[in-house]
């Protein structure tokens, strides 16, 4: 394989002139890191691969990339190849890898942050993943490369995923409000409760994804014709979005804001920008309380959705915008995923023969 090469000391910018990887992203700076301390800065995989993340416009893009590139980076320099030498008998290798694999899991009892391989395979959406980092990778290669790059992931199949199928559970809207009552009444720290309800009531009223809200700084709250907006950056497709935030929405924000006019909207106790793990733990940790089935925090971006969908005037072009979805049928695969369960007939069928076996003579 023809791979791209830089010239001698294009990894490091010259003394006295501004290094270009300081504008690199986050998730392409931990990558970078990550590839520097394997192999070293004379290696120009560290730099490609960085660039390769910070190309990417969605910030949940660059994420998703850098952790499936880490599980086939992993993966190669454990069978003595270097990632970018990697051919195609061992990419499809690797796609036998991801269905057998066990995943790393933290030890329980061990030191802070030890792991082991004690967990269950990759899943189809995992291992799809990482098929597809490691593809893009190459894609990438084949482009900055003057003599082009042979990507070996184009003939290795894919796990099949089924659009239509999540296995995220779906709350109603009484239960949704029961979560919200929790946030509201419920923890023992007087801060932590208005920041948990504000969160929720603007991530489910505004129909976003928890790291467009995360990434959202006060600085991002206006006003316009007569609506209070947040401006935020779309995580999918690049460009900015106003998104009208209903009152009690706002006032909730207002209490957990408390007069503050600058930093991250949601932030942690310290001024830091909150995680998504945070929002994971908190969202659990409700739904405990709540007695609900645990789940993350995008399953509160298919309840908008789904309960948006069954009003009676309901708009499905008005909602599809709302929940910045390009194309309909994203929309609806939120709403079908409850619907089927709703609508099954199976209920039916049961209420029937409940009915006629309790009138039924031995």
């Amino acid at each position: 394989m023809t791979a791209p090469v830089l010239r001698p000391g294009a990894g490091a910018p010259a003394t006295g002139h501004r290094d270009p990887r300081a504008l690199w992203p986050e998730h392409a700076r931990r990558l970078y890191d990550h590839l520097v301390a394997l192999y070293g800065e004379d290696d120009v995989l560290p730099t490609l691969a960085a660039a390769w993340i910070a190309h990417q416009r969605s910030v949940n893009t660059q994420k998703t990339y850098g952790r499936g590139f880490r599980i086939f980076e992993e993966f190669a320099r454990e069978h003595g190849v270097h990632p970018m030498a990697v051919t195609f008998p061992l990419a499809d290798t690797f796609r036998l890898h991801l269905e057998t694999a066990p995943t790393w899991q933290r030890v329980k009892g061990g030191a802070r942050g030890e792991m082991a391989r004690t967990g269950m395979p990759y899943s189809d959406a995992s291992r799809a993943n990482a098929l597809s980092s490691a593809s893009s990778f190459f894609a990438y290669l084949d482009v900055v490369s003057d003599d082009g790059v042979k990507n070996p992931f184009d003939a290795v199949q894919r796990p099949y995923i089924d659009p239509d199928y999540s296995p995220t559970p779906g709350y109603t809207e009484a239960e949704f409000a029961r979560l919200l009552a929790v946030a509201r009444d419920h923890h023992r720290v007087a801060a932590y409760r208005t920041r948990a309800y504000a969160l929720l009531l603007v991530l489910y009223t505004c129909c976003l994804r928890i790291d467009s809200l995360l990434n959202a700084r006060v600085e991002d709250l206006g006003y316009d014709k007569g609506h209070r907006v947040l401006h935020l950056e779309k995580v999918k497709g690049g460009g900015r979005k106003k998104k009208p935030i209903p009152p009690v929405a706002w006032d909730a924000l207002q209490d957990y804001l408390d007069g503050r006019t600058e930093g991250w909207l949601f932030q942690t106790a310290g001024g830091g920008q909150l995680d998504e793990p945070a929002v994971w733990r908190l969202l659990q940790s409700l739904a405990k309380r709540a007695g609900l089935p645990l789940r993350g925090p995008h399953g509160t971006k298919v309840d908008a959705i789904t309960h948006a969908l069954a009003k009676k005037d309901a708009r499905p072009d008005k909602v599809q915008r709302w929940a910045d979805h390009n194309d309909s049928r994203t929309t609806q695969r939120y709403n079908r995923r409850k619907e089927l369960l709703d609508d099954s007939p199976g209920y039916s069928l049961a209420a029937d023969v409940a009915g006629a076996l309790a009138h039924s003579v031995d």
